[in-house]
Formats: C-alpha cells, structure tokens, sequence
C-alpha cells in the first residue's frame, strides 16, 4: 500500500482504558502508533484510562481514531457511540456490532437464530440447578463471563463443585455468566481484515485450554501454525463460516473469529474479538504475514477502513 501520510490527517491511538484488558491494549496501542510514525503520519497516543477524553479528542483536530481497546469501555460499543456522536470516523466495527460480539451470550442467540454452530451452553445465575446443568450438557465445560476478553475469568471444569467455584470466580467480572460444552479438538483462528479472511491458524497448548497465559505470557510452549495444515476445500469452508459469523452480527472492518474444530471435523463457533491484540503474541499480524503483509501495512489496511 502507497503510503499518502497526508490523506489520514491527524490519527489518535486510543488504549489502555480500564477493563481487565488494559496491560495488553497498551502494548497493542504502543505498536500500533509506532508503526504509523515510522510511516510519517501524523498519529498521537491517548490512555483512555487517565480521563479527561474528550477535552483530549477536542483540543486539537482529530480525523480519525484507531481504536487499540481491548474488553470493556473500548470492544462494547462505548467509545465507538462516542466518537459517532462526536462525528470522528474509527476502525472496526460500529456500536451495534461491537456491542453484540463483546456478548457472547448474545451473540450465541444470533448465531443460533441463524443456524450457525456454537456449543449447547446454559445461562447461569445464583438460581441455577447446577447438577441440572452438569446432567444436561454434561463434563467437562467452560464457564466464562460473557463480557470479557482474553478469556479473563475463565474456567475449564469437570465437575459440579469445580462449576460453583468457576461461576463465582466469572461473577467477579460478569454478572452474565455462561457454561458452555467444552468442545474437544483443534482450536483454530480466522482473522478479518476488510471483511476478507486472512489464512487460519491452529493454536496448540500445553494449558488446560488457550487462555490468558497461553496467549501473552507463553514464549516456549503455546505453538501457533500457520499455514494451519488443513485441506484447502476445509480452510476455505471455515474462513466462510467465519465471515458468515462475523458480518451476521454486525461486525465490519477487520476483527478475529475464534472456532473449534471436534473429532468428526465438525466447527463449532466460540466468539468474536472486534477489537484483537496487536501484540508480539497477536494472531492477526501472524496471519497477515502468512500473505506478505507486514505489521505496518497490517496497521494502514485497518486504519484505511475508517
């Protein structure tokens, strides 16, 4: 991509805020300014978590906004209602979408109103029988918060006393909580930029499951493979599922669809991410670079969807 810096005006990274996710969406948003720099455009930083955001967003002329917030405050259709009604273009997706996928209880209802594949789960409350759930859906399961990222707050159980434990660590972070069938087999990755899916790729971990460690702190044992090593007629099937899950609920711009893939080959469809890392851990420049696409010309494909 030719590189106009005068075309993007003046672009403010925002990061940080002050959900769970913040630490990482400061290294994201840290990496996502420097690339823009050392294109020569003209690009701020701006921790969302300090205050004051919009006399920050107001005290000079801003064209547009990358958005680098990860979880809530920044991935739940906040800052993005914010900044339309402030009338400055973003990247990714829009209130509604954004909003849906940070929901993952809601966005299983899209999905299943669609006739898209997403695990038997149950909602779970302080009423819920959970011996009831455990009979229906059966062990093991994953309990999570519906409204975080990064798979804060979730748990892998096998059984009803591990699911209490799991449903009170969630509710520190939650008050929406899931149980959902833990689905055995290959996890895989579809990421989304300009609503074109970039090549998938296989996750592999020693953890219990992917989560918060394995995806940032892990150096040696969390493996990601890329090409993913599926047929292409099977990659191809899943990239579409991907982007069929993705733009049903309203996602656009780029984002990342996470699935699982089960011992009968069937897929199975766990969340979106409107707002992915763009850490050195991160999948979307992983895949990116699978296709020739650096991070820095990852970075201008994105901002070029405001």
């Amino acid at each position: 991509m030719n590189v106009n810096t005068a075309q993007w005006g003046k672009v403010a990274v925002l990061m940080g805020g002050t959900s769970a996710e913040r630490e990482v969406s400061l290294k994201s948003g840290r990496a996502i300014l420097n690339a823009l720099l050392n294109q020569g455009i003209d690009a701020i930083g701006i921790d969302t978590g300090t205050g004051n955001l919009l006399e920050k967003l107001t005290e000079t002329i801003i064209d547009r906004v990358f958005i680098a917030l990860h979880g809530r405050g920044g991935e739940d259709g906040t800052i993005q209602g914010f900044l339309d009604r402030l009338g400055i273009p973003y990247t990714g997706s829009g209130v509604l979408g954004s909003a849906l996928a940070m929901d993952k209880y809601r966005t299983k209802l899209v999905w299943q109103g669609a006739d898209l594949p997403t695990p038997p789960y149950v909602l779970l409350t302080e009423k819920t029988d959970l011996s009831a759930v455990a009979e229906r859906l059966g062990f093991p399961l994953m309990v999570k918060p519906a409204s975080e990222g990064s798979s804060v707050g979730m748990s892998k159980v096998t059984s009803v006393v591990e699911m209490q434990q799991a449903w009170q660590l969630a509710r520190q972070f939650d008050q929406v909580v899931i149980a959902e069938k833990y689905i055995s087999g290959v996890e895989y990755t579809a990421s989304i930029v300009q609503n074109q899916a970039l090549p998938l790729i296989r996750l592999e971990t020693p953890r219990v499951f992917y989560d918060y460690e394995a995806k940032y702190s892990d150096n040696t044992q969390t493996r990601y493979i890329c090409p993913s090593g599926l047929a292409p007629d099977q990659e191809q099937a899943l990239q579409q599922l991907a982007l069929q899950a993705f733009q049903i609920i309203g996602a656009t711009g780029w984002g990342r669809v996470d699935l699982m893939c089960d011992a009968t080959g069937k897929a199975w469809l766990l969340e979106v991410n409107t707002v992915p890392g763009m850490t050195d851990h991160s999948l979307v420049p992983m895949a990116a670079n699978a296709v020739g696409i650096d991070f820095e010309h990852l970075v201008l494909q994105i901002l070029a969807s405001t």
